[in-house]
């Protein structure tokens, strides 16, 4: 089993940053990738970003240049630093890991409430 606990969200004004923590415990020998998803009110939840234990890094287009994700080298935290944000980035956020067993087995962690307000 693996565990995940994101922390960092918080109310922010428009143009600020925010930066997620997302905790990883567990059987994380076979974690081959974590990603980043959000989901608005209404809203189907989204791919936001994803991080390869090599550091391979991808975003869906709407936040390329905005955010950043890392992890450490111990492969048992990721982060997303989230510049320039828009009231249109107000979501919950969930860290999401996934191994490279076939089919793959995924974890997910209770989201953290990012809202971006004036």
């Amino acid at each position: 089993q693996v565990q995940l606990a994101e922390s960092g969200g918080g109310l922010v004004r428009p143009g600020g940053s925010l930066r997620l923590s997302c905790a990883i415990s567990g059987s994380i020998g076979n974690v081959d990738a974590m990603r980043w998803y959000r989901q608005a009110p209404d809203k189907q939840r989204e791919l936001v970003a994803t991080i390869t234990r090599a550091g391979v890094t991808a975003y869906t287009n709407s936040v390329k240049g905005r955010f950043t994700v890392s992890k450490n080298d111990a492969w048992n935290a990721v982060y997303l630093q989230m510049n320039s944000l828009k009231p249109e980035d107000t979501a919950v956020y969930y860290c999401h890991a996934s191994d490279s067993r076939q089919p793959p087995y995924d974890w997910w962690g209770q989201g953290t409430q990012v809202t971006v307000s004036s």
